[in-house]
């Protein structure tokens, strides 16, 4: 292993969290034709009370494509996810950037560890469509551009964080919980535009049309969810 290599896998170790750890334990239970069993999915609820299930299908659908996910993260050598200490809340798409052909750098807040592995997946999926291996890793949206891309990353990671929320007794994190249940609640566009309202204009405008009144059901909701205005509207 080379040194870049080396520090290429101790950089994405950084932050270990429990979501993480416990990739690990059923990775290793499945060695020698043995499957880990994945733990019963139990419902969470929020501070406003808001409940969010997963069932035991889903969360084995969506176990299965986080662990191998993660251990091309931790083993492939042909790429480089960087972790960077932010000191403040910072959603996944802030502070991404690719700075080499073979490399993504992101930020990740101190306070939200336990969400490292699911900012590392969206990390790893835009350096996987940089290098022309989007077919491999989005196999739902193997042709995606510009929103549509970005939507289905974004759709994965609160799989991910669902998953690991639910099943693997991750902590609370602010800003992934914001966008899981909006996910859940079909609010996953609203979500989008809302927070992001510099980006993706064209697709912004013929969704509002689509879907008049959409954008007041989402902060009304979002509202009775989390006792707060939703992203980019505080």
């Amino acid at each position: 292993m080379t040194d870049r290599n080396y520090l290429a896998l101790s950089r994405t170790r950084r932050f270990p969290a429990r979501f993480l750890m416990a990739m690990g334990v059923l990775a290793a239970g499945a060695c020698g034709n043995q499957v880990a069993p994945l733990p019963e999915p139990r419902p969470i609820v929020n501070y406003q009370g808001a409940r969010l299930r997963l069932d035991q299908a889903r969360a084995e659908e969506i176990n299965a494509w986080v662990t191998r996910e993660n251990e091309n993260i931790r083993d492939d050598p042909s790429f480089w996810v960087i972790d960077k200490l932010a000191t403040d809340h910072v959603y996944p798409w802030e502070g991404i950037e690719i700075i080499a052909p073979d490399s993504v750098e992101m930020r990740l807040d101190a306070r939200g560890r336990d969400a490292g592995l699911v900012y590392r997946i969206y990390a790893h999926l835009h350096i996987m469509v940089a290098m022309d291996r989007q077919e491999e890793w989005l196999p739902e949206a193997p042709n995606a551009t510009g929103y549509e891309l970005e939507r289905a990353i974004l759709k994965r990671v609160s799989d991910a964080w669902l998953l690991g929320r639910t099943t693997f007794d991750t902590a609370p994190y602010e800003l992934m919980d914001e966008l899981v249940y909006a996910t859940e609640a079909g609010f996953l566009d609203a979500f989008i535009f809302t927070a992001r309202p510099d980006e993706f204009g064209r697709e912004r405008a013929a969704w509002a049309r689509e879907n008049p009144g959409r954008a007041d059901e989402y902060r009304e909701w979002f509202l009775q969810t989390f006792n707060k205005e939703p992203p980019g509207l505080r």
